[in-house]
């Protein structure tokens, strides 16, 4: 994580994972910006990788802290996608350079229990979502996801992404 100037976006890189179910469901969290808390969207797990962190292993830790789901980081395979994302979260703007990996995962009880405080305060649940339906719900924290989440269960399907 680096931060510029006062006033400046801190610039972090993150690993984002999108777990994929047999039935071609993605694994998505629900939360909000602890400083608007009354607008709430359905984001991936992930989080910034710790200094020195390979991306995989930063994926793995962010998976098992937010949903309890434990994997191998080779189970994550090489990443599907990259893509930058700037925005403000609790008052802070960031600017995200974001590695995709998806991983084929059975349908599980998520657990919170490895949320930090802030995280407990952010994030409410989780839910199994197809495309179709997190894009007919319309809650999506970035208009990218839906193709992400497309992407992902070909990634995992052995298609190309």
């Amino acid at each position: 994580m680096t931060t510029g100037l006062p006033g400046e976006p801190t610039r972090r890189t993150v690993a984002r994972v999108l777990p994929v179910s047999a039935e071609d469901r993605v694994l998505l969290l629900l939360g909000c910006d602890p400083a608007v808390p009354d607008v709430q969207y359905w984001f991936t797990v992930g989080g910034a990788a710790d200094p020195g962190e390979p991306l995989a292993h930063a994926g793995v830790r962010e998976l098992r802290e937010e949903t309890g789901i434990e994997v191998d980081p080779a189970a994550l395979g090489d990443p599907f996608g990259t893509f930058e994302v700037e925005f403000s979260w609790n008052g802070r703007s960031y600017v995200n350079e974001s590695t995709l990996f998806a991983v084929a995962v059975e349908e599980t009880p998520i657990s919170f229990a490895g949320l930090d405080h802030l995280e407990s305060q952010s994030i409410f649940d989780a839910r199994w979502w197809t495309p179709e339906e997190l894009h007919d719900d319309g809650r999506a924290v970035d208009p990218r996801l839906i193709d992400q989440m497309r992407a992902a269960i070909a990634h995992v399907r052995g298609g190309l992404s």
